[in-house]
């Protein structure tokens, strides 16, 4: 006997939808690694819940912004770091092995989508969990230069703060120009999380691949994302162009409403589980 959970019009809908496009294109935001603990960036306007995180131009031409994001990190990044995938993730893993996916892109950092098992990911805006040297492009594992951080900086590790999306922390009041940046052991060069900051662009190639993908896909199926940030509303814009039906599924307002084929404004991991109890 099905549950009440299972026959939620929104499911059912949801259902529906991939079972007309079973080669799906699934764009995954914020909203998705909030059960994991890791906050979004956006309430249900679309409007930031704080401050915007760091610009690229910034952090590389400010030694200040620089020391302010590495102290900061060393309480944001942790929760990232020690982040679980949630049901939203291994939804998608079990929706992958039915053979529903071409391809997962996400804005996420986390890595929650390969921690939990899916296959065929694209970090759209790169990974947290490395470094690179924007000299020599040599990586690091983000503990080693985390625990560098905190070994040359004694004095930081009692500090407490409101976490954000980004493994960034709402850190204020405090003498940031103290704090001794990590530089790259083999040039000296400045390092960067190998991520997209906001102000930077996406790597064209990293783009192409994902267009690619969504040309070869029967629908688009955006999770968690307000698309307010072009990287990810420019695949709804090219779905549209390329009459390939969008269905988001997200609390609240996106960047894309006026081009959907299916709207559900509705909780994502109830609504993914109680979807696959019907496929």
């Amino acid at each position: 006997m099905m549950t009440s959970m299972t026959i939620e019009p929104s499911s059912a809908e949801l259902a529906r939808f991939i079972q007309d496009h079973p080669r799906l294109f699934i764009l995954t935001g914020a909203g998705i690694s909030t059960d994991s603990g890791i906050p979004d960036y956006r309430d249900k306007d679309g409007n930031w819940k704080r401050k915007q995180p760091v610009q690229h131009k910034d952090f590389m031409d400010n030694l200040h912004v620089r020391q302010r994001y590495w102290a900061r990190s060393l309480i944001g990044w942790p929760v990232i770091r020690d982040a679980q995938p949630g049901s939203a993730h291994h939804a998608l893993v079990k929706l992958e092995q039915l053979g529903h996916i071409n391809q997962i892109v996400t804005q996420n950092v986390d890595r929650l989508h390969q921690h939990a098992g899916s296959q065929q990911v694209i970090d759209l805006h790169g990974r947290s969990d490395q470094v690179r040297c924007m000299q020599c492009d040599q990586l690091y594992p983000r503990t080693e230069i985390h625990q560098q951080s905190a070994s040359h900086n004694p004095s930081f590790a009692h500090y407490t703060a409101t976490t954000a999306p980004d493994g960034d922390a709402d850190l204020e009041g405090v003498e940031f120009s103290l704090f001794r940046v990590p530089d790259c052991q083999h040039c000296g060069g400045i390092l960067k999380p190998d991520v997209v900051f906001f102000g930077d662009n996406v790597p064209k190639t990293r783009v192409h691949t994902a267009l690619d993908k969504l040309q070869q896909s029967d629908a688009l199926l955006v999770i968690g994302s307000s698309l307010m940030v072009y990287s990810g509303f420019r695949f709804c814009r090219r779905a549209y162009e390329w009459d390939i039906p969008i269905c988001t599924l997200n609390r609240g307002k996106t960047r894309a409403d006026d081009l959907l084929s299916l709207k559900l404004d509705q909780p994502i991991t109830s609504t993914l589980d109680a979807c696959l109890d019907l496929l």
